[in-house]
């Protein structure tokens, strides 16, 4: 997922890195996920050296770590993704003595569905997925199946992720987001190609700018991206972001270390360090997104704190679901379909 723009690292110059005698710590994370002074300040306040990089998705990530010698310790992972990856013994359990912050976490992400114990990852951020849309549409989509409409020709775009793509058709369809049976998999393709013809791309991030531009009328948007677009919005474009009436998936980042790792304890410190209030709202802050940390977001301005683009109210997240990955069949199925969709 194109989610963020582009972090520096932080904690010194990489080129010197070899001459570097501190610990390290190696982190790897979302772009734009993080303020680099956080980065700055755990490297002073520990006296360690953190050699940072960024990734797009989790797939990307993924492939990094499933041999189990990529060189990180510490990197960000989708909910769902978590129990696979325990599963396959790729990310070390939690020792919550080292992480005496976790009361800070908001009541929602102290016991997620995902981890119910907070053994496998530490909740960091979150969002969700809806629609982002230029406010001259009127009547203004409040559905998914407002997206299938010829005065968006040309000015839709939809994600180029297909999780959310295959689930909004599903949603259309009256059937649920994380539907795995086939004959359901099938409709959502049909709905996706029946689609197409009013798709301009299939984009993240990306699209943003163009939907601040205008050139774009609405767009399937992750809630984080849509803030993003709303605070750069102009005057004489406005926007607005809908989370769709049949439903919406949500997605938590969590900070986990790696079973490869040989710098536990440290890894544990820097958990927790991003468990502080004030690293958490710095965070929030920077990378415009909706933080965990319930003590942090008391930190924020009203505006951020108080926005229903990121935190939604409780009314709509009802209406959320928080997807698990699917079984590897349905898995293959999915990539399939995916393939077909593009490729129609």
């Amino acid at each position: 997922m194109n989610r963020r723009g582009f972090v520096l690292a932080g904690a010194g110059a990489l080129a010197a890195c070899h001459r570097d005698r501190r610990p390290r710590l190696n982190v790897f994370n979302w772009s734009s996920y993080i303020d680099p002074k956080s980065i700055e300040k755990f490297s002073q306040d520990f006296g360690v050296h953190v050699r940072y990089a960024v990734y797009e998705s989790n797939e990307e990530m993924l492939a990094k770590v499933m041999t189990g010698n990529s060189g990180w310790d510490v990197v960000f992972q989708t909910h769902s993704r978590i129990p696979p990856m325990a599963h396959r013994g790729l990310i070390a359990p939690l020792d919550h003595r080292w992480l005496p912050d976790l009361h800070h976490l908001d009541a929602a992400f102290q016991r997620p569905v995902w981890d119910p114990a907070l053994q496998w990852g530490v909740p960091y951020m979150w969002n969700g997925t809806g629609i982002a849309y230029s406010q001259s549409l009127q009547p203004a989509p409040r559905t998914w199946a407002d997206l299938w409409s010829d005065r968006l020709r040309g000015r839709l775009t939809m994600l180029d992720d297909p999780e959310d793509v295959i689930g909004a058709c599903l949603l259309k369809a009256g059937l649920p987001f994380g539907d795995n049976d086939s004959a359901a998999l099938g409709r959502a393709r049909t709905e996706a190609i029946a689609e197409k013809r009013y798709i301009r791309a299939y984009l993240n991030a990306e699209v943003r700018d163009q939907l601040v531009a205008g050139d774009v009328l609405a767009a399937q948007m992750w809630s984080t991206t849509a803030q993003q677009a709303l605070n750069a919005q102009q005057a004489s474009r406005p926007l607005a972001f809908v989370y769709p009436e049949e439903g919406f998936p949500l997605y938590c980042d969590n900070a986990v270390i790696l079973a490869e790792s040989r710098r536990r304890e440290l890894a544990h410190r820097f958990l927790n360090f991003l468990l502080r209030p004030e690293i958490a709202a710095a965070n929030a802050t920077v990378g415009e997104t909706a933080t965990c940390n319930a003590s942090g977001r008391m930190l924020l301005p009203a505006s951020d704190r108080d926005s229903v683009v990121l935190y939604g109210t409780p009314e709509i997240l009802k209406r959320g679901t928080w997807p698990t990955a699917p079984p590897p069949d349905a898995q293959r199925f999915r990539d399939r379909i995916w393939t077909e969709i593009k490729a129609a």
